[in-house]
């Protein structure tokens, strides 16, 4: 058995899901989220422009409809997760896949997560990825760039030597200046300050819209993004996911997580997480890879 993780937002590009749709069950997926949707994403998925591609209210849909359609391909070939985690908005497929949400109210809770982000992003904020320093450091940095009203975050722990900071654009750059340590700084091509306070106006929308959507017991472990501990406790699960819009994606510590069960597939069509778990030191195949697929029936053949 394997551990699931499902890619989020930052993996979306024009062209993404092709080769699911060479794949039926993947195709018949892809139509039925399209139907569930108040407007089709294939399309946008398919051919842009990028900049629609990008924006929260479509990128943040269009990675979810790709991750299902991935998970469904691992269905038709009859695995089962022994774990899950999904990256920011992949925490929702990973919520489907352990049989938390149905498919119809995964569609419905992403279109409804994206909405509210889009609008509580056109506050001024943004992300930049920093690298070659540790989280601590960040965390210092961040402290000391901070100002009544503008704040900035350790957003997302990717893997060691990759933290992406999230705030007030004034903020992000006095940040900048500081970092003289840092190896690399990457402004990330985002709508707004995702898990940070200026998140804070799309709490209570959101909130709403998780405790108003049916969810069952989960089949297998989850790992939520603001925890990285494994857990079946369903009500753990629902305040994990509100908690998720202004908390700290501790992805490093939910890939060791899941690398502590069971080896990681990158579910989805991207080979994002697959680089940032080997970067961890841990285990990771991705489906976006094309031998993928016979690499994981060898490993449970043997």
């Amino acid at each position: 058995m394997f551990g699931y993780l499902f890619p989020g937002q930052g993996t979306v590009r024009v062209g993404m899901g092709a080769w699911l749709r060479r794949r039926p069950v993947a195709r018949d997926r892809l139509d039925e989220v399209d139907a569930l949707l108040s407007r089709p994403i294939s399309p946008l998925c398919a051919r842009g422009p990028l900049d629609r591609l990008v924006s929260t209210e479509h990128a943040q849909v269009a990675v979810t409809a790709c991750n299902l359609a991935a998970l469904a391909v691992l269905t038709e070939e009859g695995y089962e997760p022994a774990v899950v985690a999904g990256h920011s908005v992949g925490e929702l497929t990973a919520l489907h896949a352990a049989g938390v949400l149905d498919l119809a109210g995964t569609v419905r809770l992403v279109e409804t997560r994206a909405r509210l982000m889009a609008g509580a992003g056109r506050i001024a904020g943004g992300m930049r990825a920093v690298m070659g320093l540790s989280a601590e450091r960040v965390e210092e940095l961040a402290s000391a760039a901070a100002a009544p009203g503008e704040p900035v975050v350790v957003g997302l722990e990717n893997a060691p030597g990759h933290v992406v900071v999230s705030g007030a654009v004034p903020a992000l750059d006095r940040l900048e200046k500081l970092a003289t340590d840092a190896t690399k700084i990457v402004p990330l091509k985002v709508g707004g300050a995702y898990h940070s306070p200026l998140m804070a106006g799309a709490v209570p929308g959101w909130a709403a819209a998780v405790d108003a959507a049916p969810m069952r017991e989960p089949r297998v472990p989850v790992v939520p993004n603001v925890t990285g501990e494994p857990t079946t406790d369903l009500g753990a699960l629902r305040r994990a996911l509100v908690a998720q819009l202004t908390g700290r994606v501790l992805w490093t510590r939910t890939v060791g997580a899941v690398d502590a069960v069971a080896p990681g597939v990158e579910v989805g069509d991207s080979k994002v997480l697959a680089g940032l778990s080997r970067r961890a030191g841990a285990r990771c195949l991705s489906m976006a890879d094309p031998g993928t697929l016979r690499r994981l029936a060898r490993e449970v053949a043997a």
